[in-house]
């Protein structure tokens, strides 16, 4: 176990770099932060590649024997983590990007807030579903504020980016999965055609909504009922009724 107590120290220079986004893709790799993510990446396929642990609260962590700990002083960690009050260990894993889907995803076109695109993670683990696609324009999926929404969920659902979303959906609807777009000029949500064993419910930009690209792709066009007096939901709220009413036509 190595001791480090030198913000100048080169690994203590790399793993800060982890904060932003050029980091993360120079070194390919994100920071779990706290207990909860630092283990639920232990647990993952994900690979880690080293663990952060405060020097005085080593003894709180069970550490295993396949991965390299580090023991920092306290304010080396506080100054790699994100977090104002670090938890006492962090996590340096290996992201992934480029999994296969399975046959209930959901995609996101241009999804900026990383709150949303967090949220709509955790909630596609909790309903059940078995992928994300994200295109290019999304909020970084393995930043310090999206990965905290996703509350551990970001090592459970399989994840795939992509530069061609439209191509991406093309290619899915080939292989026989429904493509649903979310839109305000869609057919009723709950009037809708069957979707069937495999779909894709596609999540639009929070200001300018799906796409044209990527609405051409659909084989559902489909809105949420507004009967009060909002013209709209969050889009993590919309995702998350859609999702947990598509995974009932299974129940």
């Amino acid at each position: 176990m190595e001791r480090i107590t030198s913000l100048k120290n080169p690994k203590v220079q790399q793993w800060k770099s982890l904060k932003d986004r050029k980091g993360r893709r120079e070194t390919g790799c994100f920071l779990a932060e706290g207990r909860k993510m630092a283990e639920e990446a232990l647990l993952s396929g994900f690979q880690v590649e080293a663990l952060l642990v405060d020097e005085a609260r080593l003894s709180e962590f069970p550490l295993p024997d396949n991965v390299p700990v580090y023991a920092l002083s306290e304010h080396v960690l506080a100054a790699v983590c994100d977090t104002k009050t670090p938890q006492g260990i962090a996590a340096v894993v290996k992201m992934q990007t480029n999994a296969a889907m399975g046959r209930k995803v959901v995609a996101l076109d241009g999804v900026q807030d990383p709150g949303n695109v967090g949220t709509i993670i955790r909630t596609a683990d909790a309903a059940g579903l078995e992928g994300i696609i994200l295109s290019e324009q999304c909020a970084d999926v393995f930043s310090p504020k999206t990965l905290r929404a996703t509350m551990g969920s970001i090592f459970r659902m399989p994840l795939a980016v992509t530069g061609d979303l439209p191509g991406y959906l093309t290619s899915l609807r080939e292989n026989g999965y429904s493509v649903i777009s979310s839109q305000l000029d869609g057919e009723p949500f709950y009037q809708r055609q069957p979707v069937g064993e495999k779909f894709c419910l596609i999540i639009g930009n929070e200001g300018n909504g799906i796409s044209d690209e990527v609405k051409a792709t659909a084989t559902h066009k489909v809105k949420l009922p507004m009967r009060g007096g909002a013209e709209s939901l969050n889009a993590a709220i919309a995702a998350g009724i859609m999702m947990y009413d598509l995974m009932r036509e299974d129940i």
